[in-house]
């Protein structure tokens, strides 16, 4: 079961894990401004940017997105603390007082097995991160922070942190034919 249902239309998952609401679109498309870059980003990442509808979904499918990602990283980062935070008392209590060799070897080991982990994650999280629609999706969130930023900084009356997510760095290129995700039929039908 998804987070996001039960949640009523105008409401998204931050990354702090609250419920938040979505600014209205009037809100944004009042700043000249703000309006000029949602509808060239929009031409350009071919979304409208002032449908709260669609705002919604994108972030719903970004959320979703984050979410899995969010669990490959906790699910990584017990090994991964074992074997750094690890290391330096083994190092301390046991690999000081052998020779040079078992030392040598030691740190070559937990080099490797921490090396090899990273590279684990990264080509477990290799899918998503080379997925088109989701890089659409993430290449839109980010120009969606932007459209934001430019409406608050020129006097809209939008929440600081506002929405409530951080960047996206696999987010550089548009792939216009890649398939659209689903909209999230339960949550935008409230």
């Amino acid at each position: 079961m998804s987070p996001h249902d039960g949640l009523r239309f105008g409401q998204f998952i931050g990354d702090d894990g609250g419920v938040h609401s979505t600014v209205a679109s009037s809100v944004i498309a009042a700043v000249p401004e703000a309006r000029a870059a949602a509808e060239r980003y929009g031409r350009e990442l071919r979304f409208d940017f002032l449908d709260d509808r669609a705002v919604h979904g994108m972030l719903f499918h970004r959320w979703e997105d984050n979410r899995r990602a969010r669990g490959m990283g906790c699910l990584a980062s017990i090994p991964l603390s074992v074997l750094l935070l690890g290391a330096w008392p083994f190092w301390d209590l046991v690999a000081s007082q052998k020779a040079q060799s078992f030392q040598i070897a030691f740190i070559c080991g937990d080099t490797g097995l921490v090396v090899g982990l990273l590279l684990g994650l990264y080509l477990w999280r290799r899918p998503s991160l080379r997925n088109p629609s989701l890089r659409n999706v993430r290449i839109r969130a980010r120009r969606y922070r932007e459209i934001v930023g430019i409406a608050r900084r020129r006097g809209a009356a939008i929440p600081a942190t506002y929405p409530y997510y951080g960047m996206y760095a696999s987010s550089r290129k548009f792939f216009p034919d890649a398939p659209e995700l689903p909209v999230p039929e339960s949550d935008l039908q409230r």
